[in-house]
């Protein structure tokens, strides 16, 4: 979420309202204005809100920068300080306009409950949520008034992925695909690993199909996943080498499973198939990993597969 662009558009939008219909030139100029001096141009509680939002994301952000730097117990004891700061920020933004949606959101991610918990506290949030979700007719992503909503929407589908809900991931994550096709936040990533596990082959295709020449780690994984729960030992070890041959770091990804943190309030954004979105793929697959315990072990079983994982571990200088 790039809170700070969303809050110059939102007031850009206002003042238009408010000083009548503008030319494309002016808005332009507007819009300049605006992202120079942003909180200059704040003038409402929902506004004000979202400035304390990207504030608090901006100072989280700043204090992971030296997180390489520390030990276990002092990154744990770090990360639990900063987690705690950014909730209670968002709970400071919430008290100004509680209708701050992803302020919300934020201080339920960061506060990290359970699965089923969490995924509780969501749902219920999005039936308190006043912002309506147009349906059909262009990409809802579109409307910078709606996106909180489909950040909502694309958290309740991936915490149902991570709860073992693979039914309702697939389900939330299809609704967020209606209303918003151009997919900006991801959820064909979550709905993918949910054919994987649902074993179904038609619906990953469909998505594969829908998504061409958009290849993802996710798609990559859940590929493997698919094929090897169908026992078609072949093709899973052909979708093995894609994956392998196709996002960086891959096989080491898998193999040594390393920490993602928790998504405030989405996705970084990061390369297409690059490790750093291997990472990622791996920890949301999880879930779906342990419930097929045998996969780890037919990977390891394939040697080229862990060869690849250690040459990629000597050149990044990473734990092998």
């Amino acid at each position: 979420m790039n809170a700070w662009d969303e809050l110059v558009a939102r007031c850009a939008q206002r003042r238009r309202e408010k000083i009548g219909p503008l030319s494309d030139q002016a808005f332009e100029e507007l819009l300049l204005a605006v992202r120079e001096r942003p909180a200059d141009f704040v003038d409402s509680p929902s506004e004000q809100a979202l400035l304390e939002l990207a504030r608090a994301l901006d100072a989280y952000r700043a204090s992971r920068q030296d997180d390489d730097l520390l030990d276990d117990d002092a990154f744990r004891a770090a990360r639990e300080r900063r987690l705690l700061a950014l909730a209670s920020a968002c709970d400071r933004a919430v008290a100004i306009d509680k209708g701050c949606l992803d302020a919300r959101l934020v201080a339920l991610l960061a506060r990290e409950e359970d699965p089923d918990a969490l995924l509780g506290s969501l749902v219920e949030l999005e039936r308190e949520a006043s912002v309506p979700v147009p349906e059909g007719g262009g990409d809802a992503w579109d409307d910078v008034w709606c996106r909180p909503r489909l950040r909502l929407r694309a958290a309740i589908a991936r915490t149902c992925l991570d709860g073992a809900r693979h039914r309702m991931a697939r389900t939330a994550a299809a609704s967020l695909l209606a209303t918003s096709p151009r997919d900006e936040l991801g959820a064909r990533h979550t709905e993918m690993l949910a054919c994987a596990r649902l074993e179904d082959e038609a619906g990953l295709g469909e998505l594969d199909a829908r998504f061409a020449g958009h290849e993802s780690a996710w798609s990559h994984l859940a590929r493997v996943i698919l094929l090897y729960k169908l026992n078609r030992m072949a093709a899973a070890r052909r979708a093995l080498r894609g994956f392998d041959g196709l996002c960086a770091g891959g096989a080491y990804a898998l193999l040594r499973p390393t920490f993602v943190d928790v998504y405030l309030p989405d996705r970084p954004e990061v390369a297409p198939c690059s490790f750093e979105e291997c990472l990622m793929a791996v920890r949301e697959a999880e879930p779906i990993v342990a419930d097929t315990p045998e996969l780890i072990a037919w990977c390891q079983d394939q040697d080229w597969f862990v060869a690849s994982a250690r040459s990629f571990a000597e050149r990044r200088d990473l734990d092998w």
